[in-house]
């Protein structure tokens, strides 16, 4: 733990996402259609599209809510079709137009990119959120500070600081991204080791040893153990009933790099290093 703690530190910085050298990235949006993606909302079987939720316009994921009367707490998330354990997450988005009727009032401006889900195939059909880790993404309302990349925990713990947080979201020290302006965000996740969260250039949130959460019923239900470190798991962008779109969303898959602690330093300054 504590050699993949002082490597994590060395990758202080993001560059944007265009690739150096040997660098390959896996792109999890092709640009034209959701072929290698599920799709699981709140109160509708595996794989419904309700109401063309999520769609592809104009090469940008989109997430659109025209086919709704009523939000009802429709929470939607589209994963991707294979899970992870150590990578880099590059994701691009930005919020659009007015939230769906009877959306919740916190959700406005707030999607994410949820990091270590369970199997979406596991999901309770009235089940609202998936068990993981949430890099939250919130839009400014244009006069006030919102941070963006925070965290949130359904069904799950870390260690924050040192101690053992129990607390639902905690605010990361991000600027404010006002309007319809696209963001640059990136994880960077070594297994159930650290996480990073990082906005443009800057490291925003960090975070250690993500865990089930027992006292969540669906922790309970899938017979998940109490502070089981979570190392895996799949990743998935969010429908929180605000208009948001997605046009980048790529992955390098440091888990080639994990058992060599000299080739995943290599490696981790060579993807800091990256041009803009």
């Amino acid at each position: 733990m504590r050699n993949l703690i002082m490597l994590c530190c060395l990758f202080t910085c993001a560059c944007s996402a265009q690739q150096k050298n040997n660098l390959t990235f896996t792109q999890l949006f092709n640009g034209k259609d959701l072929n290698d993606w599920v799709i699981k909302i709140k109160d509708h079987p595996l794989n419904e599209n309700f109401a063309n939720t999520f769609r592809v316009e104009d090469s940008v994921l989109k997430v659109r809510y025209d086919g709704y009367d009523d939000f009802k707490e429709q929470y939607g998330h589209i994963y991707y079709k294979q899970k992870f354990s150590a990578y880099l997450l590059v994701v691009e988005y930005r919020f659009t137009g007015e939230q769906a009727k009877n959306g919740p009032g916190w959700a406005i401006r707030n999607s994410g990119a949820m990091l270590h889900c369970q199997d979406p195939a596991t999901i309770a059909l009235e089940q609202d959120f998936p068990i993981s880790l949430e890099e939250q993404f919130l839009g400014g309302n244009g006069t006030d500070e919102r941070q963006t990349a925070n965290l949130c925990t359904p069904g799950t713990n870390v260690i924050l600081n040192q101690q053992f947080f129990t607390p639902h979201c905690v605010t990361s020290s991000s600027k404010t991204f006002h309007g319809d302006q696209w963001v640059h965000v990136e994880a960077l996740v070594l297994g159930d080791s650290i996480i990073k969260h990082i906005v443009n250039t800057d490291t925003v949130l960090v975070y250690e040893k993500p865990q089930y959460d027992g006292r969540d019923p669906w922790v309970k239900k899938l017979g998940l153990p109490d502070a089981g470190l979570i190392k895996e798991g799949y990743i998935s962008l969010q429908s929180e009933s605000h208009p948001v779109e997605f046009r980048k969303a790529e992955l390098f898959n440091l888990a080639p790099y994990m058992a060599d602690k000299q080739k995943l330093a290599a490696i981790l300054k060579e993807l800091q290093n990256r041009k803009k």
